[in-house]
């Protein structure tokens, strides 16, 4: 039965202390029931002795604490799950927002999820197609993985973000699903995600939470969580390959420094909560495999570099739990090349354990190394070129030179809208490749020179 207490003593902004409560914990949800009938969520923020504070999910305004009653639930929050979501669009909360019926639950889970048995987890090792070159053919994603996005204020990681989730695919041709959270963006962008997932089809195999910039902080905490959990029964319980695409984490830890502030906590680097690596760990560890399941949990999390800056804490502690990361360049931008990453700082730490025959092909990996290698050479040439003038490059250089910039032109700038299959991206690098000298391949197996470039004189 629940409990209900008369004994609300203050409300200050979104926060509301209760006295005399017992039996009460930690994040558990609370009702507060209005006069007239209305009632208004939260949850629990603290508790010390008979008192606690609760978090209001919605405004405080016109609460009367004299007539209103909180009555606690006895449980965190909840998410009803079931394959019905595949197709849907919700709100941060897990409501519809897409005005269809409410989702007729399998199953009601916890949010904050159950830890994966270390001794359970399986190693990350098969390819995810992405239909992205500069992911695919340098930078692979492999099931299981955790790999982020780092963007930076302007730079077109929602076009990234939408081109990832209609395009990513299992080569195996098991069944797929892509569980996309938006947390924080606004109402043009929640329905730029909206309509393109419509017109391309890729809707039927997404579910869709959505979180706007005018939403209370506390449901933007929750929605990672939320679509989390829903991906964790979609794998776990049902078999598939999840993608999790979370954009933007940027906006999430806000929310969290908001509410630390509001709870009046020591707040540690740039204002942030010293527990902010315990929080981020929580969400980017449930990505995964388990052995002998057939399902996994792979993720993107996508995140705006305040100031452009790496050692910034939160792409700095999500380098530190995550698996590499994709950085997007605003150079690369401002030369109208899309998606705009920028190959040689980014990186994918479980790549060669993703790659190779049976896989992908049997020449990626030496391609990988020697398209990374002539790139860096090129952009070398480059800059020395720009600094002592064309003449001091020998011929060499030169040809370095125009590889980078082909390789920019042609293998990175694919646009929003190009799908490759690995194949071809695997054929453009070896066509780029033919720029070079045959003896400047030094990394490539000569049996894969004497295969892919046999009728191509240098």
């Amino acid at each position: 039965m629940f409990k209900e207490y008369k004994t609300i003593k203050e409300v200050v902004g979104p926060l509301m202390l209760v006295e005399g409560v017992e039996g009460v914990k930690y994040n558990e949800l609370v009702d507060v029931i209005c006069s007239n009938g209305e009632i208004r969520r939260g949850k629990v923020l603290e508790i010390n002795r008979d008192k606690a504070v609760v978090q209001l999910f919605e405004n405080s305004q016109g609460l009367q604490i004299a007539t209103a009653k909180a009555r606690f639930t006895g449980h965190s929050q909840q998410l009803a799950v079931s394959k019905e979501m595949l197709g849907r669009v919700f709100d941060g909360m897990g409501n519809p927002r897409d005005g269809g019926a409410p989702v007729i639950p399998e199953k009601t889970l916890d949010i904050n999820g159950e830890p994966i048995n270390p001794a359970a987890r399986d190693y990350p090792d098969e390819f995810i197609q992405t239909g992205i070159s500069a992911i695919d053919g340098l930078n692979t994603l492999v099931r299981g993985q955790k790999l982020p996005v780092f963007s930076m204020s302007g730079l077109p990681h929602a076009e990234l973000a939408a081109q990832i989730a209609r395009q990513a695919t299992v080569r195996s041709g098991e069944k797929f699903a892509v569980v996309f959270a938006a947390i924080g963006i606004t109402f043009e962008e929640a329905q730029y995600f909206v309509d393109d997932f419509k017109r391309t089809g890729a809707i039927e195999r997404t579910v869709l939470f959505t979180n706007l910039a005018n939403d209370p902080a506390v449901e933007r905490i929750a929605t990672p969580r939320m679509a989390l959990t829903c991906a964790e029964y979609l794998a776990f319980e049902c078999g598939m390959h999840v993608l999790v695409i979370l954009t933007d984490i940027t906006n999430y830890a806000e929310a969290l420094r908001e509410v630390s502030a509001a709870r009046r906590e020591v707040p540690g680097r740039r204002g942030y909560p010293g527990y902010l690596y315990t929080d981020l760990a929580t969400m980017y560890e449930r990505a995964g495999r388990i052995r002998g399941g057939e399902g996994s949990i792979t993720q993107i999390p996508i995140l705006t570099m305040p100031e452009d800056d790496k050692t910034h804490p939160i792409p700095d502690l999500t380098g530190y739990i995550t698996e590499g990361q994709i950085i997007l360049s605003r150079d690369l931008y401002k030369k109208g090349i899309n998606p705009p990453i920028d190959v040689l700082p980014s990186l994918s730490r479980l790549k060669d354990k993703g790659i190779g025959k049976g896989k992908t092909r049997e020449d990626h990996a030496d391609t990988m190394n020697q398209l990374f290698s002539a790139y860096a050479s090129g952009k070398e040439s480059k800059e020395l070129s720009a600094i002592l003038g064309e003449a001091a490059l020998s011929d060499t250089d030169k040809l370095f030179a125009k590889f980078a910039e082909q390789f920019e032109k042609l293998y990175i700038n694919q646009g929003f809208g190009a799908n490759r299959p690995i194949e071809e991206t695997l054929d453009l690098g070896w066509e780029l490749l033919k720029i070079l000298p045959v003896g400047e391949l030094k990394r490539i197996r000569q049996a894969y020179i004497d295969k892919y470039l046999k009728n191509d004189e240098n």
